[in-house]
């Protein structure tokens, strides 16, 4: 069983995307890692500060963002004050997160408390690697499933068990940069704007500058806060609800593929978008606009040039051409990490209590208002939009209040149709040539099928 675990994890590891909930643009800057399991002299005797009450006095989180690790220190640390229990978050970045993971999955040391994610929920879940945290939720009267958001509460779900709790959620929103705008005389973004309006403005400046600035960069390797967007907005999904289909190779599919296109042609380059990324082609003053997801916000807050960045809500289709944004015209993909525990973890309650802490009403409003992240909770994502002083970031709030959003798509091996997706034979060779709309309609044909495929063989 574990060698069959383990190779599936690498499958699922090494196709792992980047486009997810703080993993883009993240670093690391401590790549140990602890397991409380390894400190027997240590925890099998209760710490006197926390009275007896638990029987470890330390527990180790591993995360994979270092623009998170302060504020959730901070929620730790006032847990700990009422616990005695000290914990010690460690950042981890994204390869080697997994790569550890997967070393402890088949016999190694885990840490105690770590996220989950989308891309690798379902073999952790089904492999007895997590700890079951039913009982624990069913008597905890602080945790009411109804009030966190459905999307992210699923998905830690397995067989009628919960495997982790909501940490976060996310949504999607437009970046600008206002100097470069008003260097080639184009008016700023605006909630009216459309997929056209973008590509238009993206290609006024391409050309105004004779390409030394990029209109728009795309990272399309990077899909939910890309590419998928615009699938949905044109009224196709890249995975049906029942997690059983694809509708991307459909009239609508093709329709928003062909905006992606039309997109890339007037931006950045793939090849330049591999080498350089788009963030730092943003920051760097090389392209005047990308989309990006709300996990990244102090990366651009901390910039040296913040004061010309500028957000708002993704641009909409307007597929009925009446000149407004209706319902299901402008979607935000949304995602969610998950508070996980190591299933043979020393203290399962200390852990499960810690991660209540976190996903309590209290830990997730201090969550909010230090900008870390939007919540798992609902309620509490207007604190996060006044965190940031002197930066707009209202639209990651209004993508929801006023748009629509779908959850980043997934089924049981997601990596592998994922990956498929952005090689040849599939979206590759339109994405590195977006000359020929031809060359776009008929990757979606192949997608079609490829995740088909990938969907029967799961």
């Amino acid at each position: 069983m574990k060698k069959k675990l383990v190779a599936l994890l690498m499958v699922t590891v090494m196709g792992a995307s980047l486009a997810a909930c703080g993993s883009s643009g993240s670093t690391g800057t401590d790549s140990g890692s602890a397991n409380t399991q390894s400190q027997s002299s240590d925890s099998s005797a209760a710490s006197a500060d926390n009275g007896g009450n638990y029987s470890v006095d330390k527990i180790t989180i591993n995360i994979w963002d270092s623009n998170q690790q302060g504020g959730l220190q901070q929620i730790a640390d006032d847990w700990s004050a009422k616990s005695g229990v000290k914990v010690n978050i460690e950042v981890i970045d994204w390869d080697n997160y997994w790569t550890l993971l997967e070393a402890g999955a088949s016999g190694g040391e885990m840490p105690d408390v770590f996220w989950m994610h989308s891309n690798t929920a379902q073999m952790y879940m089904e492999n007895d690697i997590l700890l079951d945290l039913t009982d624990y939720v069913a008597a905890d009267s602080s945790v009411n499933q109804a009030d966190f958001y459905e999307g992210v509460w699923n998905l830690y779900s397995s067989n009628g068990k919960q495997y982790a709790l909501p940490k976060d959620h996310d949504t999607i929103a437009l970046l600008y940069n206002k100097a470069i705008f008003d260097q080639y005389g184009v008016e700023y973004p605006t909630d009216d704007w459309t997929w056209d309006d973008m590509y238009e403005a993206a290609k006024k400046i391409t050309e105004g500058s004779n390409g030394d600035v990029y209109g728009m960069a795309m990272n399309t390797s990077n899909n939910q806060d890309g590419w998928y967007n615009l699938v949905y907005d044109y009224g196709a999904k890249v995975i049906t609800d029942d997690h059983k289909g694809t509708t991307i190779g459909s009239a609508e599919g093709k329709a928003g593929m062909e905006m992606v296109r039309k997109l890339l042609s007037v931006g950045a380059p793939q090849s330049v978008v591999a080498e350089t990324g788009t963030d730092s082609l943003f920051i760097s003053g090389k392209a005047a606009m990308i989309t990006q997801g709300s996990w990244m916000i102090n990366a651009f807050y901390t910039a040296e040039n913040h004061a010309d960045y500028g957000w708002a809500m993704l641009p909409y289709a307007d597929t009925n051409g009446n000149g407004s944004c209706d319902s299901g015209e402008r979607y935000s993909a949304y995602n969610g990490l998950g508070w996980a525990a190591n299933a043979n973890v020393a203290d399962p309650k200390a852990c499960y209590d810690l991660i209540s802490y976190f996903c309590s009403e209290e830990g997730q409003k201090k969550q909010a208002e230090l900008g870390v992240t939007m919540g798992g909770l609902k309620g509490v994502s207007e604190d996060f939009s006044k965190a940031f002083d002197g930066m707009d970031v209202s639209a990651f709030v209004r993508a929801e209040e006023e748009g629509d959003l779908f959850f980043r798509p997934y089924t049981r091996n997601t990596t592998v149709w994922e990956d498929a997706l952005q090689q040849q034979g599939a979206f590759l060779d339109a994405w590195q040539d977006p000359t020929d709309s031809a060359l776009m309609a008929t990757a979606c044909d192949n997608a079609q099928k490829i995740i088909e495929d990938a969907i029967a063989a799961e």
